[in-house]
């Protein structure tokens, strides 16, 4: 793909989410976007509107009209290059939102010059036009996707430029070192040393000490964009389906009195206080020889080393503190960084007063009835406590994206060998390869290193009109 030829058309979207609404946004980008719109834009009497003379960041009111047959009236959005979102002449045309309208105005601009954008093209143009970097770039798609405000604030901080700024000082550090290493290089018959070997060990450990928080954050960063899985585990009936149904306020999951109902995962997300939490009912634990129950089994012993957050849920009055004890050691290997909550259910059955003092050495244990709704608002509060116990400050810098985490990984690694050569006395040749692997991996990053195949790979996962 040839991204000069692509930044040289004019593009056309629709902005706006497919279907019937009050109002349906249409962009166009590019050198001809204001003469296109220019050219089909008029007063209702059909006097054409002049656009191309008019102040940036203005907006019209008009008609679109299709050879004198008016389309509709809108109101169009002037931004021009390069002070705008893609660095170019940019239009926005706000029309109503019937489906055939959009589409009428659309094939209107295409025939007049335009083409219909690629996903993600206007975002990868800002990228090319110098607008956004690329980790600030996919930060756009972060920031689309966001469904809790701490998902929000993430993706917000990083469009805005904070991890981008971060790893850019990073690289610039290591290259000005780096450029004394290679100077080094061109006069190697001297035998002389420009980088002072103890201030460049202190400095690689101190950016590898950042590269590894950063790569730290991502487990938090990772549960922040795509919401914290709790799994409900349990024996058969011990209300985990009722517990999911209550929470989400709806029937989600089947509720029956026979045991091992629950043979597979049941999964759905709620926002709970900002945060987003995926919520996982599994089947009953318990010794079985149906087949596909045991496999329901061992999924839900698989959620448990997934999970952030593993409930185990119990039938308050079918079991003793004793039984409870050796469960939950049976329960504990399973856990890989899941923080275990013991969750008492059906304390609306009978009298709890001697209940309470068998499980007394419990003091975070809660006690609800998923069937009456007793104590859900306590137990929704919990599960935003241990959230929030779990998470670094929002305003640090977190990685929410897997190619960063990665690309910090292989920097990491760079870094270890630089820290391996310089305490090793190794020469200069062989330091600066280590240091230009860093910077490249660095680079990669934020953009200042990228293939074609790379870009087309991010933006391919955009929207259409973004």
């Amino acid at each position: 793909m040839n991204f000069q030829t692509l930044n040289s058309d004019t593009i056309v979207a629709l902005a706006t989410p497919q279907g019937i609404g009050a109002i349906g946004v249409i962009r166009l980008s590019g050198p001809l976007a204001i003469t296109i719109c220019e050219s089909v834009f008029a007063t209702k009497s059909l006097k054409q509107k002049e656009l191309n003379s008019k102040a940036a960041n203005t907006i019209h009111f008009g008609v679109i009209h299709d050879e004198g047959v008016i389309l509709d009236e809108v109101l169009v959005s002037l931004f021009k290059g390069p002070h705008s979102y893609t660095g170019e002449h940019t239009v926005e045309i706000s029309c109503h939102g019937s489906q055939y309208i959009q589409q009428q105005v659309i094939q209107l601009f295409i025939k007049k010059g335009a083409r219909l954008a690629n996903a993600g093209e206007f975002t990868m143009r800002a990228f090319l036009n110098g607008k956004l970097d690329l980790s600030q770039a996919e930060a756009v798609a972060d920031l689309i996707a966001s469904k809790s405000s701490s998902s929000h604030q993430v993706a917000m901080q990083q469009m805005r430029g904070g991890f981008s700024n971060q790893i850019k000082t990073l690289r610039q550090n290591l290259i000005d070192f780096a450029s004394l290493i290679e100077l080094e290089l061109d006069f190697a018959e001297e035998d002389v040393e420009f980088a002072d070997r103890s201030d460049l060990k202190k400095l690689v450990n101190t950016i590898q000490r950042i590269v590894q928080r950063l790569i730290d954050s991502f487990e938090v960063g990772n549960v922040i964009k795509n919401g914290i899985p709790v799994v409900i585990v349990g024996k058969p009936n011990a209300g985990k389906s009722t517990l999911l149904n209550v929470l989400l306020g709806e029937e989600r999951a089947i509720v029956s009195d026979i045991p091992g109902t629950t043979r597979d995962v049941i999964e759905d997300e709620m926002n709970i206080d900002g945060v987003q939490f995926r919520f996982i009912d599994t089947a009953g634990l318990r010794e079985t020889n149906d087949i596909i129950e045991s496999i329901g089994v061992e999924k839900a012993y698989e959620q448990i080393k997934l999970s952030s957050i593993a409930i185990y849920l119990f039938d308050v009055h079918e079991i003793t503190a004793a039984e409870l004890k050796l469960i939950v050691d049976d329960i504990k290997p399973h856990l890989h960084n899941s923080q275990l909550v013991l969750v008492a259910n059906k304390i609306d059955k009978e009298d709890m007063e001697y209940t309470y003092q068998e499980f007394a050495e419990y003091k975070d244990m809660l006690f609800i009835s998923a069937k009456e709704g007793l104590n859900i608002d306590q137990f929704k509060k919990q599960m935003v406590t241990l959230f929030d116990n779990r998470t670094v400050n929002i305003t640090e810098t977190i990685v929410t994206n897997a190619r960063h985490v990665e690309a910090l990984r292989h920097t990491n690694s760079a870094l270890i060998k630089v820290l391996d050569g310089l305490n090793s006395n190794v020469s200069g040749d062989f330091l600066a390869m280590d240091i230009r692997q860093a910077l490249h991996y660095l680079g990669t990053i934020t953009g200042e290193i990228s293939s074609d195949d790379l870009l087309i790979n991010i933006f391919s996962r955009f929207c259409i009109g973004k």
